[in-house]
């Protein structure tokens, strides 16, 4: 199946050719390279969390790019894009990676060496003229995978980012970061947490702080939840601010939602009326900030926790100027109720081979 059989929203979100598994790439290393632009030039978050985001997508970017390696000339699995409010890789894509790469070492002593593949490409192409078959070409684009690939910088369910100082003028004297991919909505989430410490190294305390985090901070949930939850198993340090973004849904042809975004979208494609490589970004902060603190239990345990505000419920769009017109004549309503204008970034324009 050719790129130009994706063009109506009932299509699979299976990728299953070479020129999918390219267009994707490139539409997704776009979005999200524009997409950090914007977050760093709206000023959504501080310096400091927009080196932490850029971190992030960048391992996003990197995972995916070793799917587009991996899968280019398997003709036995195809990649799988989620169905549901998404655009990004079934979860389980980001599972399979990790895994293969646990067993690297074994899988490059059973595969043919490359001088050997090499002499074998040179006599088709040059002695016999003729084109290189495709399981060849996978035995090739496997090397080159297991070997360049490297587990370290795999987009896991859960990243954990270091313990930093804050930036001056901040909530609190630290500040932590992680990541997940919630296996629900198979979307990613970054997270930022300021904090003091009650104590005078917060070292001696982080493994405690990054295995709460990890059992309790790495699903979608309501983030008053979440926040009492690391409040109260972490006693030794005060939360002040936790901001949470969730990145996503991508609206382009791969998603298949009921989205409204995803849907006006996804019509106007299949209408002619806009490009195949059209595409929008949604993108939520919420935030939840202590406004004092109270204590709680008996007299010989007590335990001081925070109270809580209001979690503040922030949506943006991302989308070239001709989408965002779109959208307003589409999707009134839903502009109207974001936190600012739909923010403008730029066109994508991939060469479409007929």
């Amino acid at each position: 199946m050719s790129i130009n059989h994706i063009v109506t929203p009932l299509d699979s979100a299976i990728l299953d050719s070479k020129e999918q598994y390219v267009f994707y790439h490139k539409m997704i290393d776009f979005a999200f390279k524009e997409l950090i632009v914007a977050v760093q030039r709206e000023k959504l978050c501080n310096d400091q969390e927009v080196l932490l985001f850029k971190q992030y997508c960048d391992l996003l970017l990197y995972s995916i790019e070793a799917m587009r390696i991996k899968y280019m000339y398997d003709e036995e699995d195809n990649m799988k894009v989620d169905l549901t409010d998404s655009g990004f890789p079934n979860y389980l894509e980001f599972r399979y990676l990790f895994n293969d790469l646990e067993l690297r070492d074994e899988y490059l002593e059973k595969l043919t060496p490359i001088a050997t593949l090499k002499q074998e490409f040179l006599e088709t192409l040059m002695h016999k003229k003729q084109v290189i078959r495709k399981s060849k070409l996978f035995q090739a684009a496997s090397i080159v995978y297991y070997s360049s690939v490297n587990k370290q910088y795999i987009f896991n369910r859960f990243v954990q980012g270091k313990i930093l100082s804050a930036p001056k003028g901040s909530h609190a004297d630290l500040l932590t970061s992680w990541s997940f991919y919630d296996v629900s909505n198979n979307r990613p989430f970054i997270c930022f947490m300021y904090f003091n410490y009650d104590g005078n190294r917060v070292n001696d305390y982080k493994d405690d702080i990054y295995e709460v985090l990890k059992t309790t901070a790495d699903r979608d949930m309501p983030l008053d939840t979440m926040a009492y939850a690391i409040d109260r198993r972490l006693p030794k340090i005060s939360p002040k601010l936790i901001k949470r973004i969730d990145l996503g849904p991508l609206h382009n042809v791969f998603a298949k939602d009921e989205n409204d975004i995803t849907h006006a979208i996804l019509k106007s494609i299949g209408q002619k009326e806009i490009p195949l490589e059209s595409y929008a970004i949604s993108l939520r902060l919420d935030e939840l900030k202590s406004n004092s603190e109270f204590k709680e239990g008996s007299f010989f345990s007590k335990q001081i926790l925070q109270k809580w505000d209001t979690v503040l419920k922030q949506k943006y769009v991302f989308a070239p100027h001709r989408i965002i017109q779109l959208l307003y004549n589409k999707t009134p309503e839903l502009m109207n109720k974001l936190a600012k204008a739909p923010i403008e970034i730029a066109d994508l324009k991939i060469d479409i081979k007929k």
